[in-house]
């Protein structure tokens, strides 16, 4: 069920990024991710769920993937992405077989978040980076979600769990992921209309000098440091990932949450 609730959620959060407020999201998030992605240089690339959002465009890997909890039809035209479908706590590729994996707003909108981070250290490769879009709860827009929990009227999709930065930080550093870069952006007030939003735009420039931390969206870039491991040269592998038949062996553990 909490599953099920999950798959919903994000696909109410594709709903919302064709909006005027979605599209302002979305235009931002895929200009940071490009400059992001463009020199994270391997072989093998993943983007989990929210197709919507193109967060390897401009990254130059042979072997890039997308992998979802379900296929969703492609947008008028919208070229289909080559889709591997499985549970988003279990991802179906071998362990340190991933030089990149790209997170856009799937772990606060997941039944399990915490274990979606413990396979995304588990595939990725000793140095292989890691690329979280989250909403920030310490913004305008975090604000408007819990005002919309009292009123029944959100502005964002229903269920989801904003994660703030330094929570997610915790997260990290207790998988040893070291964060390397974090970005804010989107400071314009939560506006359901395209034309309020654009009467607003002089806020991005503004928020990013005056109030850098209360942007609407984050994007955190960490790296995946293995205890006593020295690289010589880069650990790529020579051949594109084999993606299982079926959903991978489950690395679940004991949760304490």
């Amino acid at each position: 069920m909490a599953q099920d609730i999950a798959t919903r959620s994000i696909i109410a959060l594709g709903e919302w990024l064709a909006t005027p407020s979605g599209s302002y999201v979305r235009a931002w998030e895929e200009q940071r991710l490009a400059a992001l992605t463009a020199d994270i240089f391997g072989f093998n690339a993943l983007q989990v769920s929210v197709p919507q959002i193109d967060a390897l465009a401009a990254n130059r890997m042979p072997h890039k993937f997308f992998s979802d909890s379900y296929l969703s039809p492609p947008a008028m035209g919208e070229k289909q992405k080559i889709c591997v479908l499985h549970d988003l706590a279990e991802l179906p590729f071998a362990s340190q077989s991933l030089d990149l994996v790209v997170l856009p707003h799937v772990l606060e909108f997941a039944s399990e978040p915490h274990q979606i981070l413990r396979e995304v250290e588990r595939v990725l490769i000793p140095e292989g980076q890691l690329i979280i879009c989250g909403f920030n709860p310490a913004s305008l827009w975090g604000m408007r979600q819990v005002f919309g929990r009292l009123t029944g009227a959100y502005f964002l999709p229903q269920h989801s769990e904003f994660i703030s930065m330094l929570r997610m930080k915790d997260w990290l550093e207790l998988l040893n992921m070291h964060i390397t870069r974090g970005h804010f952006g989107c400071y314009v007030p939560p506006f359901a209309s395209e034309k309020w939003l654009q009467r607003w735009a002089f806020m991005e420039k503004a928020g990013d000098r005056w109030w850098p931390y209360f942007g609407a969206i984050y994007i955190l870039q960490a790296k995946k440091r293995v205890k006593g491991m020295h690289l010589i040269g880069p650990a790529w592998s020579r051949y594109p990932v084999r993606v299982g038949s079926g959903i991978a062996a489950s690395n679940r553990y004991p949760r304490n949450e």
